[in-house]
């Protein structure tokens, strides 16, 4: 088992990115999030987990142990597979997804896009018990259930920093992608919204100054 990748950073994608080690490129799929911690021509390291299928075997790496399992527990759930994990991952944090199952909202899960109601139903019911919030003697919520709704901004600001843009064009961009999609900032789905901030900036409604390009 190959649990984590540590070298110089090849390559970070929208969805994968690429550590050499030791020569070797290795590849994993990873959230927005954790792409958005690594720099191309700079040292990472990335927890990982393989997922053996008939006609395919996929690394996905993860900027935490604690995302990790909590990526595995999401497995054990009845039709849930390494996308929609993986997705679940990219809306809420791995304390978020603790603390949805534990208090039984099923409505948190239901953010993530291909979660509908009965999916989120059953994410409440097979994780109960198996995931308790942190720090909470007794596995008792602390609070009212977390959700990603005020940190989608600063996660889609980071994806697109690391992909080149400025953090002040990033901020722009979003906000004008956004204008005529409100829906999507109520939701607070991260990848939704930066798709929808980068097809904004693909149909060349204004092109931000990337990073290091200046002089």
């Amino acid at each position: 088992m190959i649990s984590f990748l540590r070298g110089m950073v090849a390559h970070v994608g929208l969805s994968s990115g690429v550590i050499d080690v030791g020569g070797v490129g290795m590849s994993f799929a990873a959230t927005p999030q954790t792409l958005a911690g690594l720099g191309v021509g700079e040292p990472g390291t990335v927890h990982t987990l393989m997922v053996v299928r008939e006609d395919s075997l996929t690394l996905y790496g993860f900027a935490s142990i604690d995302e990790r399992e909590v990526f595995e527990v999401l497995l054990g759930v009845a039709g849930v597979g390494p996308r929609l994990a993986l997705a679940v991952l990219a809306v809420h944090s791995p304390e978020a997804v603790r603390v949805a199952a534990h208090s039984e909202d099923a409505k948190a899960f239901t953010k993530v896009p291909g979660i509908g109601p009965k999916v989120g139903a059953r994410l409440v019911l097979e994780l109960k018990g198996k995931l308790v919030p942190h720090g909470t003697p007794g596995g008792l919520a602390p609070s009212s259930p977390a959700s990603a709704d005020a940190a989608w901004k600063p996660q889609v600001i980071a994806a697109m920093t690391s992909l080149g843009w400025s953090e002040k064009d990033a901020e722009s961009s979003i906000g004008r992608a956004l204008e005529d999609r409100p829906d999507l900032a109520d939701a607070g789905s991260v990848p939704e919204i930066l798709r929808a901030t980068l097809r904004w900036l693909g149909q060349g409604a204004r092109t931000p100054v990337k990073a290091g390009s200046r002089g």
